[in-house]
């Protein structure tokens, strides 16, 4: 896998404060190995990171059998996990920044859909809740609309609507809002996420992000036959990505 490098080496360090929200506190030093786990190779050097196998339990668009396989950690509140989606408008503050540093920047998950639809990458969102109260329950609502087949749909509703972190916009009467915008079965929702259903389960794919080394969103990791080849560190621009995906296809 080629070096990540977004932009021109001297503007790494602006790019790292744009793409990846730096968590406070101690970064884990060395990754805690999970059960069922593999690690990879990242530019020809061996790496300790390790991923949980993708399972029954993650939200995923394409094939399973695909041959390559990129996991995503993303918090809804994150306004470069935004950027990256193609849903935010072209006149953010995070997008006009991305666009200041590299004039070619372009959103990734655009780019990687005709990957996606010709079974050649499956897509993997894993939440890292690390912005507060309401990324963990924009969270857990967006798990809740999965149990009606919309998981995608409201993960794309939030990242339409970000506004700030933790002003009430995704507070729990919000959620149940847009739950009824999107046409959801609302008596269902609200009762899922009023009774904290999927609670514990935004809590461990955000600790076994933590154990992954993952620090910040958006988060990256391209893997092949189950190895991680590559890493996206922030909001990196499709046109960084592609060759990464095309090399791991190879």
């Amino acid at each position: 896998m080629e070096e990540i490098n977004v932009v021109k080496k001297n503007n790494n360090s602006q790019l790292q404060i744009a793409g990846a929200i730096i968590i406070t506190g101690v970064i884990i030093a060395g990754a805690i190995l999970l059960k069922n786990t593999s690690p990879g190779t990242i530019n020809g050097e061996s790496t300790n990171i390790v991923l949980a196998k993708v399972d029954a339990d993650d939200r995923t668009l394409g094939s399973p059998k695909a041959k390559v396989t990129l996991i995503s950690y993303g918090d809804f509140q994150c306004p470069f996990c935004g950027a990256i989606t193609g849903l935010a408008p072209e006149d953010a503050d995070t997008i006009k920044y991305l666009k200041r540093i590299d004039p070619n920047w372009s959103p990734l998950l655009p780019g990687i859909m005709d990957y996606i639809k010709n079974g050649d990458v499956q897509f993997v969102y894993r939440d890292f809740t690390f912005l507060g109260p309401e990324s963990i329950k924009s969270a857990e609502a967006a798990r809740c609309a999965g149990d009606q087949a919309k998981f995608w749909e409201y993960h794309d509703y939030l990242y339409a609507h970000q506004n700030g972190e933790n002003r009430g916009n995704f507070s729990n009467s919000y959620l149940k809002s847009f739950a009824k915008n999107l046409s959801l079965n609302t008596a269902d929702f609200n009762k899922c996420l009023d009774e904290n259903k999927y609670a514990q389960a935004v809590a461990d794919s955000t600790n076994k992000g933590k154990s992954a080394g993952v620090t910040g969103t958006p988060k990256g990791f391209i893997l092949k036959n189950g190895k991680i080849v590559s890493t996206i560190d922030g909001a990196e621009s499709w046109t960084t990505v592609k060759p990464k995906i095309d090399s791991a296809l190879k």
